[in-house]
This record gives structure tokens, sequence and C-alpha cells, in this order.
């Protein structure tokens, strides 16, 4: 993930637009999207285990959130793009089970079954070698007991989590009630809780 991303998606919403007002909006949407890119793609990496997809659908969203909802205030930003992110997310994976099945039926099988989990961890500088392979193993054994979780208790979990929304803000990127959202996030610390073991803080 890069500048150029972000940028390209803000140009999108400045295509058509001119004056001092539409300036200001360009450069708060720059920080916005500057400001979430990461943990966006991370949630899309862990949900479909393919960067470059991850990075394709990361970019799709922000292109739509200017396109479409730019002009609205910037409280509503982050649950609107979350929202999109995930759309776009199960669109991807519906249209992959899809191409799974065909590809099972025509006796190829699935191809990307030696996919390496994402290894990103955080900065680890400063820190003695055993705590970096500790925190590196953590950070794996997440990733995957996020992968194996089912699809609304990954969302709920790394959206108020990983990203820091609240009930409200992760039920409007759900599209879904308060209640569903406590449930499938209380689902999903319960099953982490037992995966991860140790390495549960």
């Amino acid at each position: 993930m890069n500048a150029y991303t972000a940028s390209f998606a803000v140009s999108c919403f400045a295509e058509d637009q001119t004056g001092v007002d539409t300036l200001q909006r360009e450069a708060k949407l720059n920080r916005f999207f500057a400001d979430v890119e990461r943990r966006a793609l991370r949630i899309a990496e862990i949900s479909i285990r393919d960067r470059d997809e991850a990075l394709d659908l990361v970019q799709d969203a922000m292109i739509r959130l200017a396109r479409k909802y730019a002009d609205r205030h910037e409280d509503e930003w982050t649950p609107l793009f979350y929202r999109i992110l995930q759309n776009r997310i199960r669109d991807w994976q519906r249209r992959s089970a899809v191409r799974n099945r065909v590809m099972v039926f025509f006796g190829r099988g699935n191809e990307d079954d030696e996919y390496d989990p994402v290894a990103a961890a955080p900065d680890l500088a400063g820190r003695a070698p055993d705590e970096e392979l500790q925190n590196l193993e953590a950070m794996v054994s997440l990733e995957r007991a996020l992968a194996a979780l089912p699809g609304r208790q990954r969302e709920a979990f790394m959206l108020r989590t990983f990203e820091g929304l609240d009930v409200a803000g992760t039920a409007a990127a759900m599209g879904c009630g308060e209640g569903s959202v406590k449930t499938h996030y209380s689902r999903a610390v319960h099953s982490l809780r037992e995966t991860l073991g140790e390495h549960w803080q």
C-alpha cells in the first residue's frame, strides 16, 4: 500500500470539482485514507488471503467512498468505508467460491492450496530476538485464527479491535443491528481465546 493508491482515489473525487471547499475536502480525504489504508489492507488480506487482490479491493473501496460519499460529514467516512470494503470482500469471496466449484468440477482443484499466510508483524525494533520470535508467532497464530472464524464474526472482531469502531459504527459498517454486532464479537472473542491459548492477551 502506498500514497499513490490514496491519491488516485481522491483524484477520482476531484475530477469534476473546483473551488476552495473541494481542495479542503480533498485534503481531508487524503488524511483519512492515509490513516486507514494499512489497517484496511490487513483486514482485506486476512479475509481473502491474497495480497494483490486485497490491494485491489482496498483501492476500489477508497474510490467508491471518494466518488459517492466524499460530501458526507467526515465522521461518517469510517463506517461507510468499511461497509464498502466488507461488501467488496464478500463479493470477492462469492466469486471465488463459484470459481473454485467450477475448477473442482473440471478436475483442476484449488490452485491456491499452497498460500503462505500473511507474515507482516508489528515493528519489533529494540526487542530481544526471543521477544521478536514470540511476537511473530503470536501474529501468525492470530491471523490463522481470524481466517478460521465465520465471516461475520471476523468482520465484527477486526472492525472493533483493529479499527477501533464502537458498536454503532461497526453495525453501520457491517449493515446489521447493534445486537448482532455484540453477538458476533462475543463469539469471536470466545473462539479466539480457545484457539490462541497462551498467545491471548
